[in-house]
C-alpha cells in the first residue's frame, strides 16, 4: 500500500493557488499590452530582425523546417504533426523536454515505490506516447482557431482586392492585421512569395503547415485565378460565406453532442474520483488487495474497457463536417 502524507497534498494546493494568483495578476496587467506590441510571431520577430529573409528562416527553424523549408526529420509524418501543431520552441528544446520529462518520470515512479519495469513502461509512455498526443491536441486546437479566424482573413483580402491592390498585397495586409495562427502563416507565405515561390506553390506550403479542412478551397480557387483569370474577390466572398455556413454547421453539432460529451466524461471520471475519495478517506480500504497480482491484473482490464468505451463515445459524439 502507498504511504501517502496529507500535508504534501495541502503543500500542492497551495503551489497551484499561488501560480493561478500570479497568471491572473499577469492577465490583468500584461496580456492588454503585450498583445497590443506583438499582433502575432512573425511581427515579433521583425522587430529583433528587420531582415525578412533572416525572419523567413528563423521562422521555418522554429517549425522544425530546414531554411529551404524542408522537413528535418526523416520521419515525414512526425515532421508534420510537428509542423501543423504550431510548436516554436525548435527541435532542440523539444527533444530537451522530452528526454527532462522521461528522466522525470522514471526517478517520480521509482521514488514512489514502482518497480523497475513498471518505471521502464512509464518511462516510454512519456517519452513516447505522450508527446504524440500532445502534439495531436496542440495541432487540433491549432487547426479550429485557424478556421475561425480564416473567414475574417478572406474578407481582408476581398475588400484590398477590390481597392485594386495585387494578390501578394492583400495577403501581406493580412499578415499584418490578423493575430497568430492565421497572421504568421499568411506572413510566411508574403516571406515565400517575395524571396522567389510562386502564389500557388506559396499556398500550397500554406496547406501543408496548417492542414485546415478549408485551405484546400482556398488554394485551388487562388491557383485558378492565376492560371486562367476571372473575379477572384466575388469567389473568396462566396467561399468566405461557406466556410461560415461550415463553421456553424459544425457548432450546431457540438452544441447537440454536448450532452453525449456530458455524459461520457461523468461516466469515465466517476470510478476514478470515487476511488481517489475511498483511498484519501480510508487509507486502509485497498490493503487487503492491493498487493496481489489478480488485483492488479482485474484493474487493468476494467481500464481497458474503460478505454474502449471512452473510444466508441468519442467516435459517436465527434464527426467530420
Amino acid at each position: 500500500m502507498l504511504d501517502f502524507n496529507k500535508i504534501y497534498l495541502f503543500y500542492l494546493l497551495i503551489g497551484v493557488s499561488a501560480a493561478m494568483f500570479a497568471e491572473g495578476f499577469y492577465l490583468l496587467c500584461f496580456n492588454t499590452a503585450s498583445y497590443r506590441k506583438n499582433i502575432n510571431r512573425r511581427l515579433k520577430v521583425m522587430k529583433d530582425q528587420p531582415d525578412r529573409e533572416s525572419v523567413l528562416v528563423q521562422l521555418r527553424r522554429e517549425r522544425g523546417l530546414t531554411s529551404g523549408g524542408e522537413y528535418r526529420l526523416p520521419l515525414i509524418n512526425l515532421n508534420q504533426l510537428l509542423l501543423q501543431s504550431g510548436l516554436s520552441i525548435g527541435l532542440t528544446r523539444l527533444a530537451v523536454s522530452v528526454a527532462v520529462g522521461v528522466v522525470v518520470t522514471f526517478a517520480g515512479l521509482l521514488l514512489f515505490g514502482s518497480t523497475l519495469l513498471h518505471a521502464l513502461m512509464g518511462a516510454l509512455f512519456s517519452g513516447l506516447v505522450l508527446p504524440i498526443l500532445v502534439l495531436k491536441m496542440l495541432r487540433s486546437r491549432r487547426q479550429k482557431k485557424f478556421s475561425a479566424q480564416f473567414p475574417d482573413a478572406i474578407d481582408i483580402i476581398v475588400r484590398s482586392l477590390r481597392a485594386g491592390h495585387p494578390v501578394p498585397v492583400a495577403i501581406s495586409m493580412v499578415a499584418r492585421e490578423t493575430p497568430d495562427p492565421v497572421g504568421s502563416e499568411f506572413g510566411i507565405v508574403v516571406d515565400e512569395i517575395t524571396y522567389g515561390a510562386d502564389l500557388e506553390t506559396a499556398m500550397r506550403n500554406l496547406y501543408f503547415r496548417v492542414g485546415s479542412d478549408d485551405l484546400p478551397l482556398f488554394v485551388t480557387a487562388v491557383a485558378i485565378q492565376g492560371s486562367t483569370g476571372g473575379n477572384l474577390g466575388e469567389i473568396l466572398q462566396n467561399l468566405s460565406g461557406v466556410i461560415r455556413m461550415r463553421f456553424k454547421m459544425r457548432r450546431k453539432i457540438k452544441a447537440l453532442a454536448a450532452e453525449g460529451r456530458a455524459s461520457a466524461l461523468i461516466l469515465s471520471s466517476l470510478p476514478i474520483l470515487m476511488f481517489m475519495v475511498i483511498f484519501f478517506l480510508v487509507p486502509g480500504f485497498y490493503s487487503i488487495v492491493w498487493d496481489h497480482d489478480l488485483a492488479k491484473i482485474i484493474l487493468a482490464a476494467a481500464g481497458g474497457w474503460m478505454l474502449v468505451g471512452n473510444l466508441i463515445m468519442y467516435r459517436l459524439v465527434n464527426f467530420k463536417v
